[in-house]
């Protein structure tokens, strides 16, 4: 049984729409990622789910030893202090007249399910969270990282069925986001809960999550493990938020599809029109050293640390981008042989015919379907 549990939910202000039939379950012991552009709804669906926004229509239902509850539906609005939903701010929001252990200790003193052993439970939360030394600290005096994990050991106090934590990480440097996240997951999965993380950044959502749900101008565009959202993005706009992606127009027969790189093998079999989207991983790249006419030629290369992305233009001035070695002695203006590595997502016209836009952070999208 889901620890949350969303189904046709409808989520609007005055005249406008924000979130519209959103429907997913998040399962117990897990934490699931909500993906998607600014302006999405990402957030305003966190705030329905923490009793924060009414729902216009659908159910919002919760697990609670064993029992289905429903928080929110038609003639139903559970209040947010009533929910077992706890909620960490994308800044924390910390008291700062208050000390460490007391910020903790706030969500159980004004908890309706308070019990017994609330000292114990803070004592705890402060070793769970590594703040047991800085318990008698002031909010003022704490680092960001510490900040965060002081507002995620407050949300968990009360012992609520799932936590939402929105961008909680967004504000802090790359070194210390990267340690966090994955302090965090550990966290809120020894204490027993499940999580919904809201966040744009697609790498995050990767790390931390077991689900990611892909929400794009309100509506969710796909649900599956993070695995699956970057190897089969549903459509164009999906893959796009996942970083860099050539889209090749092809026409698909059985497990191949035939398109400016030649005969590719795609992945399941596919009849028709369509495009192929392809990552950098995805192809090899290599200098052709003899005097036969060069497929590609390398317009640009970016350094990225232990890998190359090199920008090359094939056929009619179509744009792919491929990782390479940075030893490979490739240069701008070199021709080079570009060739599939295995099989490639193909998407049917049908399934492809979002329009291309900057949706997400990935750091380059390219749209090189032939013109017609």
């Amino acid at each position: 049984m889901s620890a949350l549990r969303l189904t046709g939910v409808t989520v609007g202000y005055g005249g406008a729409t924000v979130v519209r039939d959103v429907s997913f379950e998040v399962p117990p012991l897990s934490i699931t990622a909500v993906i998607g552009p600014s302006g999405c709804g990402k957030t305003t669906l966190l705030r329905a789910i923490a009793g924060l926004e009414p729902v216009r229509s659908g159910t919002i239902e919760i697990t609670v030893a064993g029992e289905r509850k429903v928080l929110a539906g038609p003639g139903v609005h559970v209040p947010a202090q009533r929910r077992r939903v706890g909620l960490v701010p994308q800044d924390g929001a910390l008291y700062a007249h208050l000390r460490v252990a007391e910020n903790i200790g706030f969500g159980l003193r004004h908890n309706v399910f308070r019990k017994v052993g609330d000292t114990a439970r803070v004592a705890g939360l402060l070793e769970l969270t590594g703040l047991t030394e800085l318990a008698d600290r002031k909010p003022a005096l704490l680092s960001g990282g510490q900040r965060q994990r002081v507002a995620l050991a407050r949300a968990l106090a009360p012992r609520p069925t799932i936590i939402c934590l929105d961008e909680p990480f967004s504000a802090l440097d790359a070194h210390l986001r990267t340690t966090l996240r994955s302090q965090v997951r550990q966290m809120i999965l020894a204490d027993g809960a499940a999580a919904l993380l809201v966040t744009h950044d697609p790498e995050e959502a990767m790390a931390v999550a077991d689900q990611i749900v892909v929400l794009i101008d309100g509506e969710v565009r796909q649900v599956g493990t993070p695995r699956e959202v970057y190897a089969e993005p549903a459509d164009m706009a999906v893959a796009q938020l996942f970083g860099t992606v050539s889209v090749l127009s092809a026409s698909a027969e059985g497990d191949v599809a035939r398109c400016v790189l030649g005969v590719v093998p795609v992945r399941g079999t596919a009849s028709g029109d369509g495009v192929l989207l392809i990552r950098p991983a995805d192809l090899t790249c290599e200098p052709v050293r003899d005097d036969r006419p060069a497929p590609a030629t390398v317009r640009g290369i970016e350094f990225a640390g232990d890998h190359l992305l090199v920008t090359a233009t094939v056929g009619d001035d179509m744009v792919v981008v491929a990782k390479v070695n940075p030893d490979s002695g490739i240069g701008v203006g070199d021709g080079v042989d570009l060739r599939v590595r295995d099989t490639v997502r193909f998407v049917p016209d049908a399934a492809a015919v979002n329009p291309l836009r900057d949706v997400g952070s990935g750091r380059r999208f390219s749209d090189t379907r032939e013109r017609r």
